[in-house]
């Protein structure tokens, strides 16, 4: 490290410790694959003490306060993030924040590659829920974080997941969407696109955000299984090839001590999977063996399967054919979501999982090009870059090579 490039990382450390409030804060929800990581202060960084290692969320000084509680959780629509515990009421959405910063100083020059989140909710109805977030990075040191944050309540509820509301937010993208599959399977952030890339420094950094709605009273209950086709037992998740076909259960039963008229059911595939025409059948009292349902539309807008009586129960099940649209190389894991609506609520969701090994064969290195005979013009060129990156009132430096 240059003398120049040192003083400019002193003036910037000098100017967030000057400009920012702290906040001791509770760490004791977040983790690591190594057991515990170590932390840094932005001087400590500033002098070297992270030297050429990438590594993420360990700043204790951070944007955000101490960057290890880096999953948090707020009433939609309003500012106050809690960091470890959130009280909440019933019918109301929250907000669950993820925050990323790779902490090296390096800028392009310490990328992070393969750079995915994903979020575990709770599936049962309890007083408190843990609602978990994870970063993976295949060359950050660990390569895998987690930090959570409890729900609580007086009374038993659920969490719901609100389908298409999550979202990435950086200085280079703005806000885009992100996939369903950010929950449980996981998706691929970035920088300048969502490629799993993240340079180095505060200037890179961004923050993942789903919405979730609280259920108090658990009318119904939803419970979601897959097989492959052809076979006997029904799983949370079962091991696939592209071109396999599988067939998925739901199970709705009616909780509550009324009769609930209009029960829909609805199925929402991901990628790579799709939906076989005319699969649709109905299992109930009245139906003990099963009835087509001729409208083709449970993965779109969703089924009427009647009316339910308390403990009334049915089943619905589908097929599903594995499909390669884009698919990564090696393990991947389609998450198939399915939830009911009762009096236009969504009333239970659950979910079961198809996991697909894609082996993608090398790709072999083009033959080297013969000599041209006769004359030739050659251009070169060569680049170079620094920069230095203004942030909350201090600088941050990020050096290419």
């Amino acid at each position: 490290m240059n003398k120049v490039y040192k003083t400019i990382l002193s003036v910037a450390a000098a100017a967030i410790v000057g400009g920012a409030t702290l906040v001791p804060a509770n760490v004791l929800a977040w983790g690591d694959s190594a057991g515990g990581r170590t932390v840094y202060t932005i001087e400590q960084i500033n002098e070297g003490a992270l030297g050429d290692t990438i590594t993420f969320n360990s700043i204790t000084n951070g944007k955000i306060g101490d960057e290890r509680n880096f999953v948090g959780a707020k009433l939609s629509g309003t500012t106050s993030v809690k960091d470890n515990e959130i009280s909440v009421e019933d019918g109301k959405t929250y907000t669950v924040r993820l925050y990323v910063h790779n902490n090296s100083p390096f800028g392009v020059d310490k990328t992070a590659e393969n750079v995915t989140v994903s979020f575990a909710l709770p599936t049962a109805v309890d007083k408190t829920h843990t609602v978990v977030g994870y970063i993976n990075s295949s060359n950050a040191t660990p390569n895998r974080y987690w930090d959570e944050v409890k729900f609580v309540s007086d009374d038993n509820f659920y969490i719901e997941y609100v389908s298409g509301s999550a979202k990435y937010t950086n200085v280079k993208l703005g806000t885009v969407s992100l996939p369903d599959e950010v929950v449980a399977a996981g998706t691929k952030i970035g920088y300048e696109a969502l490629d799993g890339k993240i340079p180095g420094c505060f200037a890179y950094d961004g923050e993942v955000t789903i919405d979730v709605k609280v259920h108090k009273v658990a009318s119904s209950k939803l419970s979601k299984t897959v097989r492959i086709k052809g076979t006997k037992e029904w799983k949370e998740a079962v091991d696939a090839k592209i071109g396999d076909e599988v067939e998925f259960q739901i199970e709705y039963k009616n909780l509550t001590s009324e009769t609930v008229e209009n029960v829909m059911i609805r199925d929402i595939l991901p990628n790579n999977l799709e939906y076989v025409k005319d699969s649709t059948y109905l299992y109930n009292a009245n139906h003990q063996s099963g009835v087509q349902i001729v409208e083709n539309t449970v993965t779109t807008t969703g089924i009427n399967i009647g009316s339910y009586t308390t403990k009334g129960n049915a089943y619905v099940r589908f097929t599903a054919k594995v499909v390669n649209k884009n698919l990564a190389c090696g393990g991947n894991q389609l998450v198939n979501w399915a939830n009911v609506t009762v009096k236009a609520e969504v009333a239970g969701k659950d979910d079961a999982s198809v996991m697909v090994n894609r082996v993608c064969e090398d790709v072999p290195e083009p033959e080297p090009e013969l000599p041209v005979t006769g004359a030739t013009d050659i251009v070169a060129g060569a680049l170079g870059a620094g920069s230095i990156v203004t942030l909350l009132g201090y600088a941050i430096a990020s050096r290419k090579k």
